[in-house]
């Protein structure tokens, strides 16, 4: 059944480039079972409704928990306002006007015996799979005091929780700074990427012709662009089929033909210069066999990511071997002057990386026969009790975050 929309005012200043109005319009586009309305009048009088303020900033959790229940409620934020109506059945009519008032000496009988809820009564999951984290949902008002904030949480969100040590510790700062760039001069994450796979190009013609400097300079551009494109399209809920399949294409295509093209570019003498076709093979064994070990562990061993299994997985994925660290091996081995052995400490990797995840999906396979469905390890963060371990710092940290603040505030 369709669920009507009403986005109620606006926000009095623009996060990320977007006013509240416009946010809540591109996250709700995607739901199939919405339909925007651009006044009360376009919503049918016994049509289930959903009212929102467009002065608050609203997880998309949030969103889709309010356009999917079944029941009358008002959503109130932390500080007690109503920010979010749900009306499942009655006078929609009658109840949304009293919402868009906001006036208590003026509520009708209806609305005013409508139950008020919490973020926290609605159950929602904080374990972001498709991120590899865990964070709780929000709404945040929204003003031109806490614009900052906003913006600062909204970049750290767009993280993902789980991956490797340069996307999680050297690219924030600079990334940052490259997406408030791109929206000021209204690039769009498509032409951040299309730039990004002009220097993956460009990478791969360097390393043929053994010009390693250039090859690895132009190949980290790459690798900062593939943060920055991403993070611009979720601060900006900025999305398109195409531009999806560029994106995750390119990362899983280049890396492979990266080292192939190293390879190439070795110049003869070097002690370490390897057979080309054994040199393929390798790279490839311990490319696809690492990609068939996530597969097969999500797939058919759990439903979640093999990197946010255990705490031993979520490390292993900071160095395991990815694009990311590989480039740092083949960087050393460039500045030791030994191309040949920065290539082979890749393919050596790349083995040893594999076999930890074909042991790992092993042993998940096995826990599954005897104990049964398997759970990542950030189900089972308690906050408050947790926040010290050393991963939940790491991997978890707008989890202690929240709940700090919720502690704060009583």
């Amino acid at each position: 059944m369709t669920t009507y929309i009403l986005i109620i005012g606006d926000s009095e200043t623009d996060i990320w480039g977007l006013s509240g109005r416009e946010r809540l319009q591109r996250m709700l586009t995607p739901l199939k079972q919405a339909t925007l309305a651009n006044d009360p009048g376009q919503i049918p009088a016994r049509a289930p409704a959903v009212g929102l303020r467009a002065d608050h900033l609203f997880d998309s959790r949030v969103l889709t928990a309010l356009v999917n229940a079944q029941t009358n409620f008002i959503l109130a934020s932390d500080q007690d306002r109503s920010v979010a109506i749900r009306i499942a059945e009655g006078d929609v009519h009658q109840v949304l006007a009293d919402f868009t008032a906001d006036d208590k000496e003026q509520e009708g009988p209806i609305y005013a015996a409508l139950p008020r809820r919490k973020l926290k009564d609605l159950n929602l999951l904080d374990l972001r799979q498709n991120l590899k984290k865990r964070d709780p949902p929000y709404v945040l008002p929204i003003s031109n005091e806490n614009r900052a904030m906003l913006e600062s949480q909204l970049f750290a969100r767009s993280y993902k929780g789980v991956t490797d040590l340069v996307t999680k510790w050297l690219w924030p700062v600079p990334a940052f700074w490259a997406v408030r760039f791109c929206i000021r001069f209204g690039l769009r994450p498509n032409d951040v990427t299309v730039l990004s796979l002009v220097f993956a190009v460009l990478a791969g013609i360097a390393f043929w012709y053994g010009h390693y400097g250039a090859g690895l300079l132009a190949g980290w551009l790459m690798t900062f662009l593939d943060t920055v494109d991403g993070k611009l399209a979720r601060v900006t809920v900025t999305s398109s089929r195409i531009g999806d399949v560029l994106d995750h294409g390119l990362d899983i295509v280049h890396p492979p033909l990266w080292y192939i093209a190293w390879g190439v570019g070795l110049p003869a003498g070097l002690a370490a210069t390897p057979n080309l076709p054994v040199l393929i093979g390798l790279i490839l064994v311990g490319y696809i066999g690492g990609r068939l070990c996530e597969g097969v562990f999500q797939f058919w061993v759990a439903s979640f990511d093999i990197f946010i299994w255990r705490q031993i997985d979520s490390f292993s994925r900071l160095i395991t071997a990815r694009r990311n660290p590989n480039l740092i091996l083949l960087t050393f081995g460039w500045l030791a002057g030994r191309p040949d052995l920065g290539l082979w400490s890749v393919v050596v990797w790349h083995l040893l990386s594999t076999a930890f995840l074909a042991v790992r999906v092993a042993m998940g396979w096995l826990v599954r026969r005897s104990h049964g469905t398997l759970h990542s390890w950030f189900e089972e963060i308690v906050p408050g009790r947790d926040d010290k371990k050393l991963s939940v710092r790491i991997f978890a940290p707008l989890m202690i975050k929240s709940y700090g603040n919720k502690a704060a505030n009583g």
